[in-house]
Order: structure tokens, then sequence, then C-alpha cells
């Protein structure tokens, strides 16, 4: 066949977590090319075993692979090329060696390193490294660009944001265009403009790009990883294998293939996520799973969504709800490793047709045996639109009802969400009770059952499941102005006290917005920034740390994500002049104003390490975000919620390579140096203990757990002993925040 012969299936645009790019696209037209010709951005090793998949079949044929990719020079390369021309290639050649890495032990990453450096020395690929260069001095080519062409001529250009490489391939959000050139119009026009860009940059023929090839580098490549004759059907070897959904089904058991949900090949559940699962299929597949961050949540429900749906021979119906966009992309890499296809709901979803999507799916299910079966995830606000909860009531189907961080519908809006339409659920949480909730405590257990796992933090580190970590309690107090203002408002929260129905005080709305304003000010304490200066500068030429901001916006129930208020945005200024321009490290902002792309390149390059030190946050250890390669995290935020400092300390030691143990700064904020405690007069001393108290909890809590807690129960006992709060509990007061 032709290329040709394929027009109704090629696609203008793929997506890389919603199509699955290698098998729908490079393997099929590939196995029908001569030639292919690629400029992927950065060389890497990584770069090079994404390249290797759908080449074998094209390669073993005599086609031929032509890749143009560029060196990653550091700021230290440029300087050095600046210094004279003829140290250029062998700074060059440095970057490129550096970014060959011996990571890849599995057997399909090293089985593809070995095919394309075969290929290279059979003279089957060439592979050239281009730079640009003007007046101003050399840098980076990274277009990303390829053609495939038959042997009639038949040419598929394409061009986007993907890069070749493991992580752009597999984790993040990208997209490539397509264009051919038997199509009339834009598509053959695009098609011949990739093709002489291409010709003349391997040529050495484009302006202000530079050409170049280094032997060197084929002959390292071809010395380090070519360790047996080369194996041309590894596409076919590697992703029928992942066909197989179960674990352990004959290769002959392969052609009807599941409609719903299965556990991929390549993931072997802990004995603990299968004992939870199988708790759940005991009761009904109902139930929750309460499990520390960083303990393979996802993973056990997505465990649980596929046992369900192979029990129930795939009639099923599944909504995930997550309560941020972020979340629900997070959710999405892992969902689509499950043979699902998901359809993603929110308000700017990258699948813009995703309420047509919904409705088909519904109709489908009633009509197609072969789409008994979907998954609709979204976030909370999308979950109680009228339109979503009106195409729920419609599905006739089992449905599965997934929430994550499921203590968001013990709020009574959600909670009315949750009824009989659903006929198995499971609820998802690090920290289920809600603070200072116990009815809406009790509404999610009544609605979702018992705990069918209660897999804690303490056990997690045990395990070596999360990484053990150093607790630094770092004092800082209120200055007078707003101790001032931190009284004043504790006194108009006084008056804004309510009973509620079981006879318990609490704030009415006002007393509720009164709280938030009093907790801006502990969370925006002007002494934590010259605090911070003094403790990060030690780290000054360190990577991997975090600092966290103070966070006190509350997340609307109709929208997707938070916003930043001014106070809060003053705060992630003035910590970022003290990193970047006081202390000179390299530094990023990480909050709901940069894009979903954004966030994913900052969290790349900070788990690299190379370059990027810190990321000045806020929210994001609240929101579920991933990064386990932070080492050294400074927590401004002064939080009374144990829900979410309990999350933020189990997202910072979630486990990561080369990460044997974290360290964890926590400001605690108080009214006052201690020393000054003993000249208040009684009710003076009673205002503070409401701050005293809660700043006290936290500092239990991270230091129970901690290598050196002994530092943390002396500030304990000093603290406690300066308010003669020795044997008090530490409940009362209204320190919201």
């Amino acid at each position: 066949m032709s290329l040709k012969d394929y027009d109704l299936e090629i696609k203008s645009e793929y997506r890389s977590l919603i199509d699955n790019v290698v098998q729908d696209f490079y393997i099929p037209f590939l196995k029908e090319a001569d030639s292919y010709k690629r400029a992927v951005g950065f060389f890497s090793s990584t770069a090079l075993i994404e390249i290797s998949k759908g080449i074998g079949s094209m390669a073993e044929r005599g086609g031929h692979i032509q890749i143009v990719a560029s060196p990653y020079l550091s700021d230290e390369d440029l300087v050095a090329i600046k210094s004279g021309y003829e140290e250029r290639d062998k700074i060059i050649e440095g970057a490129l060696l550096r970014s060959l890495s011996d990571e890849h032990a599995d057997y399909y990453s090293m089985q593809r390193l070995n095919l394309l450096v075969s290929l290279i020395a059979d003279g089957i690929l060439d592979i050239r490294i281009a730079y640009t260069e003007d007046k101003n001095g050399i840098g980076m080519y990274h277009e990303k660009m390829g053609i495939i062409e038959d042997s009639e001529g038949n040419r598929i250009a394409f061009s986007g944001s993907m890069n070749e490489s493991l992580t752009a391939m597999a984790v993040n959000y990208e997209t490539i265009d397509v264009f051919c050139n038997w199509r009339e119009g834009s598509d053959s026009d695009r098609v011949a403009l990739k093709s002489n860009a291409f010709y003349s940059i391997w040529n050495d023929s484009e302006p202000n790009i530079k050409v170049r090839e280094f032997s060197t580098i084929s002959n390292t490549l071809i010395e380090r990883y070519r360790k047996y004759p080369p194996n041309f059907g590894l596409d076919e070897e590697q992703f029928d294998r992942l066909m197989h959904y179960h674990r352990g089904i004959p290769k002959a058991s392969s052609k009807a293939l599941p409609v719903g949900a299965r556990v991929p090949a390549d993931i072997t559940l802990h004995p603990y996520q299968e004992e939870a699962i199988s708790v759940w299929v005991g009761d009904n597949y109902c139930g929750i799973f309460d499990m520390a961050t960083g303990t393979g949540k996802t993973y056990t429900g997505l465990g649980a969504i596929s046992k369900l749906s192979e029990d129930l021979d795939d009639d099923l119906a599944v909504i995930i709800v997550c309560p941020y966009q972020h979340l629900v992309e997070q959710w999405v890499e892992d969902i689509v490793r499950f043979n699902i296809k998901p359809i993603i709901g929110y308000s700017s979803s990258s699948q813009k047709d995703w309420k047509k999507r919904f409705s088909k799916a519904i109709l489908d299910q009633k009509i197609r045996k072969d789409k008994s079966f979907f998954c609709f995830v979204c976030t909370n606000a999308t979950f109680a639109n009228a339109y979503v909860q009106e195409q729920i009531s419609k599905i006739k189907s089992p449905v599965l009802l997934v929430v994550d961080e499921a203590h968001n519908f013990g709020a009574r809006s959600y909670a009315q969400l949750l009824d009989e339409r659903f006929t198995y659920r499971l609820a998802l949480s690090a920290t289920l009770e809600r603070h200072r909730d116990e009815e809406g405590t009790e509404l999610l257990y009544n609605f979702f059952g018992k705990k069918c796992i209660e897999y804690t933090l303490e056990r997690a580190i045990e395990e070596d499941k999360l990484t053990r970590y150093m607790y630094y309690p770092v004092l800082v107090y209120l200055n007078e102005d707003e101790l001032t203002g931190y009284a004043q408002l504790s006194y108009e929260m006084s008056k804004c006290l309510i009973k509620d129905k079981n006879g318990r005080h609490k704030l009415n709305k006002r007393g509720e917005i009164l709280a938030l304003k009093r907790a801006r000010i502990v969370a925006g304490a002007q002494e934590k920034l010259e605090a911070l200066k003094e403790q990060i500068k030690l780290y000054a030429k360190e990577n991997n740390i975090l600092v966290y901001c103070g966070a006190t916006t509350v997340l609307h129930e109709n929208t997707d994500a938070y916003d930043i208020d001014d106070s809060e945005m003053r705060q992630i200024e003035a910590v970022t002049r003290i990193l970047g321009n006081d202390l000179g490290m390299e530094v990023a902002r990480f909050t709901s104003r940069e894009n979903i792309e954004t966030r994913a390149m900052i969290k790349e390059q900070f788990l690299k390490g190379d370059r990027l030190q810190a990321i000045v946050a806020i929210k994001c250890l609240d929101e579920g975000v991933n990064i386990p390669g932070i080492r050294t995290a400074f927590i401004l935020a002064s939080t009374t919620n144990p829900k979410e400092y309990i999350q933020r300390r189990g997202r910072v030691l979630r486990k990561a390579e080369n990460k044997d143990i974290a360290e964890i700064y926590d400001f605690v904020t108080l009214p006052r140096p201690l020393d000054e405690v003993s000249s208040l007069t009684a009710e003076q001393a009673q205002r503070d203990k409401a701050l005293v108290k809660n700043e006290l909890d936290r500092i239990k809590e991270f230091g129970r757990l901690a290598e050196n807690s002994m530092i943390s129960n002396e500030l304990i006992w000093d603290i406690e002993e300066a308010y003669h709060l020795t044997g008090e509990g530490a409940e009362g007061g209204f320190a919201y925040e």
C-alpha cells in the first residue's frame, strides 16, 4: 500500500494524550515509507529511543532516515564558545555526550538504542547537528517537523510542539499538525515548504543555521549501545504485548480485545492495592480508598475501574470527578494506559466538542456492543453543571462514580448530587474527614460506604513509599500593625458566632469572610520574607527547591481553578525577587496564572535540576500537583486545616531518583516573641491562644514523623510553657485559614 491509500485514516491533528501517536501515526505510516526526515529538537538518548518507534520495518526494507537535532548548550557552554572559535566543536561535542544517558536499563529501551545505532553503522540512518548562528553568537535550533515519503512520491509532513522525548510523547499534553501532498490547497503547499526547508537545513544552506556532522558522536553511540543484531520487529513485539491488558493472557487470545478498562501488562499493583480493590468488590463495588499522597491512589482507583469493567463484561459508564483542571489532565495521563479513551470535560478542555462526545457516548452505549463502555473525566464544577447532570440521568447502563479528593463533596452543593443514579461508588482521598464539618464527613460515609483501605503517611514512610524527612520549624512573628489587625478581626469574629443543629458554635457568613481576612494577615506576615532570605541563602547553589507561598483564596463552586488575589501575588513577587535578584538563583513561578503547557515545562526542567533551581508556587500542594523532585521545601503558608497541611507534607515526600531524604522548613507564625508573653494580661494571652494552638497542632503533626523530632519537641515545650498550655487541648478558637 501507498501512503495515499491511508488518506481517510490520516488525521490533520494528533494529541498525545488522546491519540496513540506511536501506534496510530508513526508505526502504520512509516511501515509504507521509503524515507523519513526529522528535525527533533534537542539531542538525547531518550529522544533517540522515541525516534526509533516505527522505523524498524522501513529500515529492514532499505529505507533511509535523516535526523537533525540540536545540542543542549548550557550557559557555561555559550560563554566558553565566545572565548574562541577553535573551541566550538569541542564544546558542542561535550554537550552532545552529556546528553547520552545510561539510565535506560529496561529491555525495550536498550533494544531500541541497539536498533538505531545499528542503522547508523550500516549507513541507513544519518544524524546531523544543527545550531543557530548570527552576529550575536550561537544558539539552539529546536524546530520540530518531519517528512514521511513512500516510493510513489506521496509525502506526509508534520510539525508542532511534539518533542521526540519520552516526557513529551508520553506525559505532556502536546500536538502535531499533519499535511499530505496529494490533498489539494494549503496541504500540498505546506508539505512543499517543509520539504524545502529540511533540504536546505540538511545541506547547510539555510541562513543563520549551521549544520555539522560529528563522527565522534556516531562512533560513541555505536560503541556504547550496539550489543547484538538489530531487532527489526521490535515495534510489533512491544506494542502487541502492550495490547494484552490482562496480565498472563496468552498471545493467542488477543483477537478479541476488551472494550473497557484493563490493567496494562507493564503495571503490577502492590499487594495493599490489590487488597483494597478486593475489599471494595466485596462491598458491592462501593467504598473509600483513604491513601496517603504518593502511595498509588490513582492506580488503585484505575485498578478498581478495570476490575468492575471486566466483571460487567464492559457494560459500564465511568464518571471520574476531580476538583481542578490540571488534576483532570494528570488523571488522563494514567487513564489512557488502562485501555480507556476518556472524554475530557471542563471549561477550557482541549476537547472543544466534549459535550457532543459525552452525549454521543451515552447514545452509542445503548445501541452498540463495541461502545458499551465509556469514561467521562471532569472537574467538580463541570460535574455540577446542569447539562452534565441531565446527561448522566440519561445513562441506562450501570454507572460508576469515582471522586478524587472526595472531601470536597461533603459540601452541600455537591452532596446533593450524590444519589441513586450511581450504582457503584468510589471515593479517593488522603484526608476524607472534613475540617470542623462532621455533618459533611458523615454524608460522605453514608454515600460511599466504609474505608476499604487506610494507608497512612506513617506507614508509607516506614514501607519506603514516601521519603523520610527532616523538619525545621522557623519562628516568625506578627509586626505591630499585623497584630493590631489580627486582634481587631478576632474581636469582630467573636460577634459572628452561631450554633449549628447540634448546638456547636460556628461562624456565620460574615464571620467566614472575616476569618479569610485574618488568614491573609498570617499568610502574608512581613517577617517571613526576611526569615526566608536568611534560611534559603544556605541553599543558593542547590536545586530542587520549592518555596510555597501563603494561599487563602477559596475555589468557587462554579469554577475549575483558583485565581490569585493581590496580596498573594505580592508575596510571590517578593519571594521571586529574593531568590532571583538577591541570591542570583534560577527561579520560576508556578501558579494558576501559568497555563498547563508552561507548568508542564517548569516541572520537567525542575526535575532535571540542571538549570532551574527553585519554583515559587501557590496552591500546587493543595491541588494535587505531582512534583516528586522536591528535596527542600520552604512552606510560608500557615494553614490551620489538617487536611491541607497533611497533603502538603505528603506531596513534598514523593519518591524521586537520588532523593534519600527531604527537608521541610515550616514558617510558624506566632503573635509575638515568647519572651514577651509573660508581660501580657490574661485577656491578651487568651486572644493569642487561638493562633498559637493551631500552629502547635501543625508543629506536632509534622514533628512526630520527622527524623529530627527533638527540634520540634523542644519548640513545642517552649511555646506551651510560655502560654501555660501544658495539658490543654487544641480545640477552641476560630483561627480559620
